[in-house]
């Protein structure tokens, strides 16, 4: 039986991402208080009989896409409701600017993912529906989507606009970026598109096994790609280690006959709900990074259930750099000083901070911005600072606690 059958999910209280795919799984349509005047309640009836009348399931999301909000970017939006409310179809919600609507398909072919983001986008540039009520923007949305000639239309619609045969506006431009190594999974392309990735190499090869299939679960080239991103692409990264986890875990089977392996699957799962709710909860870099540090924890769970299944040694599970998630594996332990403190306490480093520390420099520490000036993410008043990110215990004495971090995530700790 899979890992879902086995197990519910455990949570204190549900994140945004929860609470949106419940009230959808409810309804095809969720409205913020603050789109209450945008989308009047007896418009509503109108665009439900709409989505009860396409040929493909439609899911409208409309709340606040703000920076520092709860949602920041609409594909993230998307990612993250989709992962949560487990059903395919075409999801929509505004952009972050003008009137243009963003779609996103998870389910069908590459065309038709396509036309159903070029069709909303098209709805945009028809010069009757720019400056058209949100209800009529919506109802044209679902029209020309189901129709499956959006990206036909807006080719057409566009081609005597540009300046250039080839010019396309920044909106294209940045889909065609989205489809990236970095955020194919984050943007629900499917697996035969991460079936393109498997050039990259696993950060750590001991187990080949199915996870060979996710090389976004912080491969080296990840994590190498998160260590040089700014906030918006780092989110990306981790939104697409979390996806990539929730599909490991949901592909596992529990053996009937081995405890330690079910309670390892078992953590896995709570990794990954933990790693969710970070996500969707994230305002910054350490929070981000933090999402990485779970991801990592539920990976080794995995890792450690598959050997056990294989016959083999279940290995400890291995922290990433403690001084900076982002710089990948531990690869030993130095002695440390915790700022303010006479004592000394061991942690985990990659080379370059363990090298650091015994030459007597500071390390390259993750940053935490969210103060009046910048700090080391240990110097902050956080989660991840009382734990080292699960490297010790709020008092800074214990070892590895990893599956504390996990419990303290769900407990909603993070949010303290």
């Amino acid at each position: 039986m899979s890992i879902r059958q086995a197990f519910t999910r455990r949570s204190a209280e549900p994140s945004p991402g929860e609470r949106v795919a419940a009230a959808l799984a409810r309804s095809p349509l969720y409205v913020d208080p603050a789109y209450d005047s945008a989308l009047p309640k007896e418009r509503r009836a109108e665009i439900l009989a709409a989505i009860e009348k396409a040929p493909i399931p439609f899911w409208i999301i409309l709340v606040p896409l703000v920076a520092g909000g709860a949602w920041g970017e609409p594909e993230d939006l998307l990612t993250i409701v989709h992962d949560r409310l487990k059903r395919d179809g075409v999801y929509l919600t505004p952009q972050t600017y003008g009137n243009a609507l963003y779609a996103r398909r998870f389910d069908g072919t590459r065309e038709q993912r396509d036309d159903a983001f070029y069709g909303a986008l098209l709805v945009g540039r028809l010069d009757e529906y720019r400056e058209a009520v949100l209800a009529d923007r919506l109802l044209k949305t679902i029209e020309v989507i189901s129709a499956g000639n959006g990206k036909a239309e807006y080719e057409k619609v566009t081609a005597d606009r540009s300046p250039k045969p080839n010019a396309v506006d920044r909106l294209t431009k940045d889909a065609t970026e989205s489809l990236s190594p970095v955020s194919v999974t984050a943007l629900g392309v499917g697996a035969a598109a991460v079936a393109g990735l498997a050039l990259w190499r696993w950060r750590r090869t001991r187990l080949p096994g199915s996870h060979e299939a996710h090389p976004l679960v912080l491969s080296r080239a990840t994590l190498a790609a998160a260590r040089n991103a700014d906030e918006k692409g780092l989110r990306k990264q981790a939104a697409a280690s979390v996806v990539a986890l929730g599909e490991l875990v949901e592909a596992a089977e529990v053996p009937s006959d081995d405890a330690r392996a079910r309670e390892l699957i078992a953590h896995a799962l709570d990794a990954y709900q933990a790693a969710g709710k970070v996500l969707d909860d994230a305002v910054g870099m350490p929070d981000l990074a933090g999402v990485l540090v779970l991801v990592d924890s539920g990976r080794d769970a995995l890792d450690a259930a598959e050997a056990r299944a294989r016959g083999g040694r279940e290995l400890p599970p291995s922290p990433l750099c403690f001084f900076n998630p982002l710089h990948g594996d531990a690869t030993g332990k130095v002695t440390w000083r915790r700022i303010g403190t006479r004592d000394a306490i061991k942690v985990r480093a990659c080379q370059a901070c363990a090298k650091a520390v015994r030459d007597h420099r500071t390390p390259e520490a993750l940053l935490d911005t969210s103060g009046d000036r910048p700090v080391p993410y240990y110097a902050a008043d956080s989660l991840w600072a009382r734990t080292g990110y699960g490297q010790f215990g709020d008092a800074g004495t214990a070892e590895d606690s990893g599956d504390g971090l996990v419990a303290r995530v769900l407990r909603g700790d993070h949010r303290a």
